[in-house]
């Protein structure tokens, strides 16, 4: 039997009109007009994104891969996992592996899929799908242009710790630190 949350519910909108209101050199800007599910009309405005893949790269030594990095939009720097956009028509676990190496050089013998996640569902469609990596040996890295940030191991339990501290607040990482966590727990 389906719980109340489970049931479906008629809260479909349909688009009437599209408009491109912006595009950018990786996002654009879209406004819709769209019937609500009781038939009146409203405005929809969002952003498309390609979507992104966020790396859980696990040291033998059981810490995990992190990185520091100045985020414009925000103005200051974030502590966050090893991430990056999906090019177009690029499999999600590729682009696991290249971001891995681009930004840690560090390749990993295993790969697993953990999870997808909506972290803007009000204004965005992006998505970010989430891989634990193991087996890691270092390669060197491959930074891409205008990319700089600092590399460096952390704990798992400090990382939760940083989390509850404020030290770390990028929404992406701390989804990703707590499915780590459970996953280290014997969960799933």
């Amino acid at each position: 039997m389906m719980s109340e949350a489970e049931q479906p519910m008629l809260l479909q909108e349909t688009a009437l009109t599209s408009k491109l209101v912006y595009e950018g050199i990786f996002i654009k800007v879209r406004k819709d007009t769209v019937r609500l599910p009781d038939g009146q009309e409203s405005i929809r405005e969002y952003i498309v994104h390609p979507g992104a893949v966020a790396i859980l790269a696990l040291l033998d030594n059981g810490k995990i891969l992190m990185e520091r990095q100045f985020r414009y939009p925000a103005g200051r720097e974030f502590i966050e996992l090893p991430a990056g956009k999906i090019d177009a028509g690029e499999d999600i676990l590729q682009t696991g592996q290249r971001e891995l190496l681009e930004e840690t050089g560090y390749v990993a013998s295993e790969w697993l899929h953990l999870t997808t996640s909506w972290p803007c569902i009000g204004y965005a469609d992006e998505r970010i799908e989430y891989f634990l990596a193991r087996g890691l040996s270092h390669q060197g890295s491959k930074l891409d242009h205008g990319e700089f940030l600092e590399v460096f191991e952390l704990s798992v339990p400090e990382a939760i710790d940083w989390v509850r501290q404020g030290k770390i607040n990028d929404s992406k990482t701390i989804v990703g630190l707590f499915w780590l966590e459970k996953i280290l727990q014997g969960w799933k």
